[in-house]
């Protein structure tokens, strides 16, 4: 199998597909569901509440010390995918760093103010897309192409490793399945993880062009990849009420799809307001 880009980048987390509800669900204030993909030899740990950050639920490169997708008992939340663009500097900082910063709080809190601060140093990273949530609003910001950001209104938002709501088969699939899935509001959420299953290769008529070559548009137009050097690492789905009670659970793979564990963590900004029962 072959890598989300097709340089020597090894540096940042990839994480090559998502899907986002935001404010379009009749339980849900958010809800996420994405695949990281990576090569199975760069070290991480897995889904958990971070030493010195225990507020902050997400797993971790080990290599650069970022994260892919993540969120924290105040209700932040976001992910970040890598761009595949064959032009983008190589030598940037580590893009994992982004949603770090912006989850631990040490670049600003709120998703409008980080977006803001980041457009006027964007550059300084590799080539990133990143979805960011508080509360109260969603935005999206990337630096190839560069922007200002954008607000995410109420709806489903896909995003891979091209820009924001690209017709990619597997984005379209995934944004599909999600609404699938939101329109019975009492599914349960692990139903979600069987379209970030899904191995099924898009026909070549639907592919993106993205200079990599039709064979590896081939392998890497799946939700899911299985392959021995790289593949999915890990499928996550992150769902949160509107008063703040959320569950993340992550799926972990090794070499070939092997499964390696599954993790659930519930959470509560304020449990006195959320009623009684845990987050399903």
């Amino acid at each position: 199998m072959v890598p989300c880009t097709i340089d020597s980048d090894r540096e940042d987390a990839r994480m090559c597909l998502v899907a986002a509800s935001w404010q379009s669900h009749p339980r849900y204030r958010l809800i996420l569901a994405g695949n990281r993909d990576e090569f199975h030899e760069r070290p991480t740990a897995p889904l958990g509440r971070w030493s010195g950050h225990p507020g902050l639920l997400a797993g971790r490169d080990l290599s650069a010390g970022g994260l892919w997708m993540g969120v924290t008992e105040d209700g932040r939340a976001g992910v970040v995918t890598n761009v595949r663009d064959l032009t983008a500097p190589t030598d940037g900082r580590s893009r994992g760093e982004l949603l770090r910063d912006f989850l631990t709080g040490s670049d600003g809190v709120g998703a409008e103010n980080f977006v803001q601060r980041l457009a006027q140093r964007g550059d300084a990273y590799r080539a990133f897309n990143l979805m960011v949530f508080d509360p109260e609003s969603a935005r999206f910001v990337s630096n190839r192409p560069a922007s200002g950001g954008r607000t995410l209104g109420p709806g489903i938002h896909a995003l891979s490793n091209g820009p924001i709501e690209a017709p990619w088969p597997k984005s379209r699939a995934l944004a599909a399945a999600l609404g699938a899935w939101s329109a019975r509001d009492d599914a349960p959420i692990e139903e979600l993880f069987l379209p970030l299953a899904d191995e099924a290769v898009a026909p070549d008529s639907e592919l993106p062009d993205t200079g990599i070559g039709l064979e590896r548009e081939r392998l890497l137009s799946a939700a899911f990849i299985r392959g021995d050097r790289y593949g999915t690492r890990a499928s996550t789905v992150l769902a949160i009420e509107p008063c703040g009670r959320g569950v993340i659970i992550e799926r972990r793979f090794g070499r070939n799809g092997i499964p390696q564990g599954e993790t659930r963590l519930e959470f509560a900004r304020d449990p006195s307001v959320c009623g009684g029962g845990a987050a399903a």
